[in-house]
């Protein structure tokens, strides 16, 4: 018979107890218990329990400016750790991280989503070639946010003459998670999800743990009524399930109620492009996509300006010809952005993140497109740490170390730069406040110096420059046509560049506002 509880949401926030270590996971807000969430941060201002919680978490939860997903948890007294893969959607966290107030740790998507999976097996962490020579590497911090942080949660290890780092486990004493509907037994079903995430693992290191274990879901259906296979959390992990008394706690993504398109491969794939005028985003963009040599490719899009590669790839009608994938676990489809970045429309396959990030650790990404804020003269990328600005790694070190070819896009500054195009040339009407490029990053994301010797296609490109990390360091390929080489470039720049000698023009088919006909190299 089975012991599974039915409970509200109100009572679920009773019982977390003090000083637990709390797993939950979440992609902005598919898949987030936002109900749950919601009722322990009503229960921590009425009474100010629970307190002093430790929060492990992979991706990043929460909607940008508003104060959902994770930002219900950050307060002083009901944190005393967190264990994050992104920080950036949880604003109201960050205070507490740059004043000290909570310990902070900053670890790869990919390697916290396993983390999990090993926590399951009461294995003692996770070994892997991830985050060597960047932030998380003890060397260079060993992923620590603040002062407040001293554990040693990673180290470096070697073996037979490789260095590999070791991410320690963690208890989990409680699981928050998400599913659409749950049998009387707690047998979980994620039938209107658009992910599925590491829900599994999170449950298992939960109740492996003699911990607890809260699954948020839409409706109980009658025993016999959840096909087998639909079932990813099964009810032996299931402590209590809160049927959620809200359905705006409960969005498909931060965007939408509930599509069946993110969860149908027979969905309408003939999407109208989106108006992408000929600024400096879609020339970033364009010669990006120039960068994809080959059909049968499997593609990464990261979030923001890297979005737009896949919006060129639809202009130019070959989006059939490649495969997408993003890091939660989804394969194939047309990868969407925006607050619902995460998903996709008529996926292939949607497979738990765990082993998502196994198939990118192993090299199976062909190109990379990821975003670029900060890059110094070894090469070094920073796109997680800028000042009291805490994004976090999020899946950009998994990603970035295991592609076959990585393209950073980016603008050459920031900060009100505008640019126009006239007759095939480009112009800066304004430039930017800010250099991007700078003698010295803030955080090591990327390092540059380790990366190339991988002998890979390293680019960085912006709209007016294209660089090429070779042996010999960062090397100017490309200047746009209409850009002057010292004014404007060299000179919003804190160092100098190796200049190739054969400085190239970049292809002036990226500036005329017309498809660049591309569907006829396929």
């Amino acid at each position: 018979m089975s012991k599974v509880k039915f409970i509200s949401a109100q009572d679920a926030a009773v019982m977390i107890p003090d000083g637990a270590c709390v797993g939950t996971c979440g992609f902005l807000l598919t898949c987030t218990a936002e109900e749950i969430l919601q009722e322990i941060e009503k229960r921590f201002l009425q009474t100010g329990k629970p307190q002093a919680l430790s929060l492990m978490w992979a991706a990043g939860i929460g909607e940008g400016g508003t104060a959902k997903g994770l930002n219900h948890l950050s307060y002083a007294g009901l944190l005393k750790k967190t264990v994050g893969g992104h920080y950036g959607l949880i604003k109201k966290m960050i205070p507490l991280i740059t004043e000290n107030q909570i310990e902070a740790y900053n670890f790869p998507q990919g390697v916290i989503s396993q983390m999990f999976r090993e926590m399951a097996a009461k294995k003692p962490g996770v070994l892997t070639h991830v985050g060597l020579g960047t932030f998380v590497d003890p060397e260079f911090g060993g992923g620590k946010l603040n002062n407040q942080a001293t554990e040693d949660i990673v180290t470096k290890m070697n073996l037979d003459g490789t260095d590999y780092l070791f991410y320690k486990s963690q208890q989990i004493d409680i699981a928050i998670l998400r599913g659409t509907e749950s049998d009387e037994n707690g047998n979980i079903s994620f039938r209107r999800e658009a992910l599925t995430l590491e829900a599994l693992a999170v449950a298992m290191a939960a109740k492996n743990n003699g911990g607890k274990v809260f699954v948020q879901v839409e409706k109980k259906v009658k025993n016999g009524t959840i096909d087998p296979k639909n079932v990813i959390i099964p009810g032996i992990l299931v402590d209590f399930v809160v049927i959620v008394a809200d359905e705006k706690n409960h969005m498909q993504t931060a965007a939408i109620q509930f599509n069946e398109e993110l969860i149908s491969n027979r969905a309408v794939l003939e999407q109208p492009a989106r108006d992408f005028p000929l600024d400096e985003r879609k020339i970033i963009a364009r010669r990006a996509a120039l960068e994809i040599e080959n059909t049968d490719h499997v593609l990464n899009f990261g979030i923001g300006l890297p979005e737009g590669v896949a919006d060129i790839l639809k202009e130019e009608g070959i989006t059939e010809y490649f495969t997408a994938s993003v890091e939660p676990g989804l394969i194939g489809g047309v990868a969407l952005g925006g607050l619902n970045f995460g998903s996709a429309l008529a996926p292939e396959a949607i497979i738990d993140e765990p082993y998502q990030f196994d198939f990118y650790d192993g090299g199976g990404i062909d190109v990379t497109f990821l975003g670029m804020a900060q890059c110094d003269c070894e090469g070094n990328l920073n796109a997680s740490k800028f000042g009291s600005r805490i994004a976090g790694c999020g899946g950009f070190i998994d990603i970035s170390q295991n592609a076959k070819k990585s393209i950073f896009c980016g603008t050459f500054t920031a900060g009100g730069l505008k640019t126009n195009v006239n007759e095939g040339k480009l112009q800066i009407a304004n430039e930017g406040r800010e250099k991007k490029f700078v003698q010295c990053v803030e955080h090591l994301t990327f390092n540059g110096t380790y990366e190339r010797l991988k002998n890979k296609r390293i680019l960085i490109i912006t709209e007016r420059a294209v660089f090429e990390l070779k042996a010999t360091g960062l090397t100017l390929i490309e200047i746009a046509p209409g850009i002057d080489l010292e004014k404007d470039v060299l000179a919003h720049m804190s160092f100098k560049p190796v200049i190739a000698e054969n400085l190239k023009i970049m292809d002036s088919i990226i500036f005329y506002d017309k498809p660049m006909g591309l569907i006829n190299n396929y």
